[in-house]
């Protein structure tokens, strides 16, 4: 059996930076406001090391920060510089996990005030790193997961423990709400689509275990969206023209969606091998019947009403053809613990 020589100069090199890292924040303990035990708490949770990050740094940075007023920004900081200044792409990796756990770990305020980071600037995502060596698939991998992030960043958790997005201040009516949302959750699920790491999937149990969180938030954005599309085509005869038109641009874009999505959630069946992915039933939107509601929408409302709403039946009960799955996640999946391959 060889030695991976390469591997364990990586290992001891890093852990010569890690622990020299460490005892600088000793040393400058930020004018004494225990600002140093939190950059020493992000370092030992994104080592140089092959392992996830271990649960008990997350706790302890949850605390920390809860213990110390203002402190969320300095940990911004803290990660971003992490990532920015490492060339291990390993620590980099486990650096965008950290900031992926932390969107969910904390209470509501907490999870503000880091996107609040992140829209200041305190928060980066990325290096530019990542585009110097963007031939790498690893590298290549991050500035995938990264983006998503970045995707992330602009939807929130919701008092019921959904994925929503971010909404500005002033109420939505019912229907305006829908419209808002759908082009959201089609945004969100083609940065999961372009996010896909399949090159490296198979011998990088890191990289598997990032991905199987980007997957658990797109089935939860799935579901939201596959409702959303069922509300808007039966009450899609109900709509005024304009509102109609919109309603079959959406479509359109989800009749390409439903079918790239179920070929990454087959992909990755085959690839991540865990039984806690409880994969969603994905409903393939066909042209035909979209080209079907296009040609009832050019009509006036008045001399189409009652042929309308008998098509109406037809299509609403057919727009979803193909069932690919009869298995979906009802539940939310908290990331209190890291999944382990």
């Amino acid at each position: 059996m060889g030695v991976d020589i390469q591997g364990k100069l990586r290992l001891a090199l890093g852990s010569v930076k890690d622990h020299a890292t460490i005892g600088k924040a000793m040393i400058y303990n930020y004018d004494g406001k225990g600002f140093s035990d939190i950059e020493i708490a992000v370092v030992r949770a994104t080592g140089h090391d092959y392992g996830p990050i271990d649960d008990k740094y997350m706790h302890e940075i949850l605390f920390l920060v809860s213990d110390s007023p203002g402190s969320i920004y300095f940990l911004a900081e803290r990660i971003s510089h992490r990532l920015g200044k490492t060339r291990d792409s390993l620590v980099a990796l486990k650096s965008l996990m950290l900031i992926h756990r932390l969107l969910r770990g904390g209470n509501r305020f907490f999870e503000q005030q880091l996107r609040n980071a992140y829209v200041f600037g305190h928060l980066q995502l990325s290096s530019r790193w990542f585009f110097l060596r963007n031939s790498d698939p690893s590298v290549c991998f991050l500035h995938k997961y990264a983006a998503y992030l970045e995707e992330r960043m602009r939807w929130v958790i919701n008092p019921g423990g959904k994925l929503e997005p971010v909404m500005s201040q002033g109420g939505f009516e019912s229907m305006d709400m829908l419209f808002f949302k759908l082009p959201k959750c089609q945004d969100f699920i083609d940065r999961v689509l372009k996010s896909s790491p399949f090159e490296i999937l198979g011998c990088d149990n890191l990289a598997q275990v990032a991905m199987m969180n980007t997957l658990k938030e797109s089935f939860q954005v799935y579901k939201t969206f596959s409702e959303g599309v069922a509300a808007v085509v039966d009450m899609f005869f109900d709509l005024a023209r304009p509102a109609r038109a919109l309603a079959c641009d959406i479509l359109k874009r989800a009749s390409q969606q439903s079918q790239e999505l179920h070929e990454l959630y087959e992909k990755s069946k085959r690839i991540i091998n865990n039984k806690k992915l409880e994969y969603p039933s994905v409903q393939i939107i066909t042209m035909e019947h979209i080209t079907a509601l296009e040609q009832c929408s050019k009509t006036p409302p008045k001399a189409a009403d009652e042929e309308g709403k008998k098509d109406d039946v037809s299509v609403s009960t057919t727009l979803f053809s193909c069932r690919l799955e009869t298995k979906i996640s009802m539940v939310w999946v908290v990331f209190e613990d890291e999944d382990q391959i």
